[in-house]
């Protein structure tokens, strides 16, 4: 049986501050060689050359190390996953999974969070869109679930990815090995990448087949109702964390998870909080959450009929301001307005990430 886990959710005051993960440690909330994964979001662009998650993983390293006995090469195999863009109210946090001595936790039978990390394969550039990097990715996630202690693929609430895309080194490289790549534009590889990755993981928890590669973001009907895929050009494999429940570990935290039907689909993010063990009314208020929502994790997308709810949108055709940056600023607010808190995990490129258009939902819950 793993160890039972920590979840704990911290401000990121500046691009490089960590010190609410230092806090924690020198607290003696969690230690910092018991740190099992970190997922946050940084203020920058979300764009291919979004520094700010490169600035933010420097800072969060160098606190695990400074304040732990693991050297900077195990330190370096943590898996810390940063997803750019606090586009309108969202704002910059990280929340930190770590295990706790079993002698310290709650004992219950009840289901409680598990963590489990695992790194795939290396992805290389030819593999990004294509059946290889599903194949990779689905391997990693099924070696994570197995640190997890989780069985049944039911169990799975949340699957937090970071893979490569493209960047012009890594297709001119992918040119002098005799090959060729899915697409030549950087922007959209990200897209691609973090698709890929979500089929990868719908494969390994039984929700598709393997699919064909002519299938790969092209078959909107296929997605994971449980996939968050991000992308970046700081890793050359996938980073995978997977979050499930598991009866016996002990602990005080629960995890669950739904679906955004839509951009607007607040009803989609209460039915994750309510997943999560929390007992709410029939048209509850971020009131009713009393503190023990952790957060909440969503992907979001752009519909690509380019409108929602009957209602015609020009995101998609917006040549002033990318869609990646509208759709985040929307759906971020639906979600602070449900939680009552900006800081929430709010992803863009959800292609096989949810139902088109909408995306998936986890939500961790702290039942004490």
């Amino acid at each position: 049986m793993p160890d039972p886990i920590e979840v704990r959710k911290v401000a990121i005051d500046s691009v490089t501050d960590a010190s609410g993960l230092a806090r924690l440690i020198d607290d003696g909330v969690i230690e910092a060689d018991r740190v099992l994964a970190v997922i946050g979001k940084t203020e920058g662009n979300g764009g291919v050359n979004d520094y700010t998650r490169i600035l933010a993983d420097r800072a969060f390293r160098e606190v695990l190390v400074a304040r732990g006995s693991r050297t900077p090469e195990e330190v370096a195999q943590v898996p810390l996953v940063w997803s750019g863009g606090t586009d309108g109210v969202l704002s910059p946090h990280a929340t930190i999974f770590a295990t706790v001595d079993p002698s310290s936790a709650p004992v219950t039978d009840e289901p409680r969070v598990s963590v489990g990390v695992a790194m795939s394969e290396v992805i290389l550039p030819e593999d990004i869109g294509r059946p290889a990097m599903v194949e990779k990715v689905a391997g990693g996630v099924r070696d994570a679930m197995k640190a997890a202690g989780i069985q049944d693929a039911a169990d799975v609430h949340y699957v937090q990815t970071k893979t490569p895309l493209l960047t012009l080194d890594t297709i001119n490289d992918a040119k002098r090995r005799g090959h060729d790549v899915v697409t030549e534009d950087t922007l959209k590889s990200m897209d691609i990448s973090n698709s890929t990755t979500a089929l990868g993981i719908a494969v390994a928890l039984g929700e598709i087949a393997m699919p064909e590669a002519e299938r790969i973001h092209q078959d909107l009907s296929l997605y994971s109702s449980v996939a968050s895929c991000s992308s970046g050009v700081e890793l050359d494999r996938a980073q995978i964390v997977v979050v499930g429940n598991v009866r016996g570990i002990g602990g005080r935290y629960r995890i669950g998870h739904s679906v955004m039907k839509d951009a607007l689909d607040a009803d989609g993010i209460w039915a994750a909080i309510r997943s999560s063990g929390i007992d709410l009314p029939e048209r509850p208020h971020h009131g009713d959450l009393d503190g023990r929502l952790v957060n909440v994790f969503l992907k979001c997308e752009a519909d690509p009929g380019g409108s929602v709810r009957g209602r015609r949108n020009i995101m998609l055709d917006d040549s002033d301001v990318h869609w990646h940056r509208q759709i985040k600023a929307c759906v971020g607010g639906v979600a602070a307005s449900v939680t009552g808190d900006p800081a929430v995990f709010v992803s863009v490129a959800a292609v096989h990430q949810g139902p088109s258009g909408g995306g998936p939902v986890a939500a961790i819950a702290d039942l004490g």
